[in-house]
Parts: C-alpha cells; sequence; structure tokens
C-alpha cells in the first residue's frame, strides 16, 4: 500500500536556517557570497511550493561617500533588482563608517521540486569614483571582537 501525502494550501511543509558569525568583506562591483555562510540548501516538497525568505544582517561601507547593495539569490538568481538587490546604504562624505542593520524578505515560487540554494549576496558601490571602497557584512559589537551574525530563514509553503 502507497502512501499519499496531504498537504493543506498555506501550510509550513519545512524550515531551514542558517547563520554566519564572520566578518565579511568585498570591494566586487557584482554580487558576491564574498565566503559568508548565510546559505541554505533545500529540496521543495512539491514543484508547487513557495519559499518565504528572509534574511538580515549588518552592512557598512567603509570609506566615506561609497555604498553597499545587498539581495537574497536563488542559486544564480537574483531575486531582488538587478543591481540594486534588496537593501543598499551609503556612508557619509566624512563620516566615520556606519552600521546599518537591514532585514530583507521575499516570497519565492521556483516551481521545481529540484535541490535549491537561497542565499545572500552583497557588493560594494564605488559611488564617488576614488578608486576604494569596502562594503562589509557583520560588524563587531562596540569593544569587543564578537560579530554581529547574519542570519537567513527559508519556509517552504504548501502551494
Amino acid at each position: 500500500m502507497a502512501l499519499t501525502r496531504i498537504t493543506v494550501p498555506d501550510t509550513v511543509l519545512q524550515v531551514k536556517t542558517a547563520v554566519d558569525t564572520a566578518l565579511r568583506t568585498t570591494t566586487s562591483s557584482t554580487f558576491v557570497v564574498a565566503d559568508n555562510t548565510a546559505q541554505v540548501s533545500i529540496t521543495p516538497l512539491a514543484a508547487t511550493s513557495k519559499f518565504l525568505i528572509t534574511c538580515c544582517g549588518t552592512f557598512s561601507s567603509v570609506d566615506g561617500d561609497d555604498a553597499w547593495f545587498a539581495s537574497i539569490f536563488r542559486d544564480s538568481t537574483n531575486l531582488g533588482h538587478s543591481t540594486r538587490g534588496l537593501a543598499h546604504g551609503n556612508s557619509v562624505p566624512g563620516v566615520s563608517v556606519t552600521f546599518m542593520p537591514c532585514s530583507m524578505t521575499i516570497l519565492d515560487s521556483p516551481s521545481t521540486a529540484s535541490a535549491i540554494t537561497y542565499g545572500l549576496r552583497f557588493r560594494s558601490y564605488n559611488a564617488d569614483s576614488d578608486g576604494h571602497n569596502t562594503a562589509r557584512l557583520g560588524q563587531t559589537l562596540a569593544g569587543t571582537s564578537t560579530i554581529i551574525p547574519t542570519h537567513i530563514v527559508v519556509m517552504e509553503v504548501a502551494g
């Protein structure tokens, strides 16, 4: 006798999480992982499933008057805007580094039952064209070496 799976629409089928507790940097002008471990591999239980993805982290741009952009990717597909992603921020000229906590949320319908990976990618933007910019993910808590963690949560929802 074969078992039949019954799924109720809008029911959470599975939840996976990942956390990164290291400081990550990039000077790349294109979205990169930069070794961050806020990446979740998941195999959908149904091709009709939807995925609710949330990701939070603390970003900064090291050089004054420059910026960072962050997005959530499904494998190599940017789920945000192709160049601006889902979140961004900039530093202020002549002012010390500004740490910017951010949270991104998106609902995705990949239409597949094959394994996929959702993850955070970020990039730098050299707004003042001075040749210097480093985007940072994860900051140290004031006066300590403890990194503020980056989190990603992926929830599969029955379609």
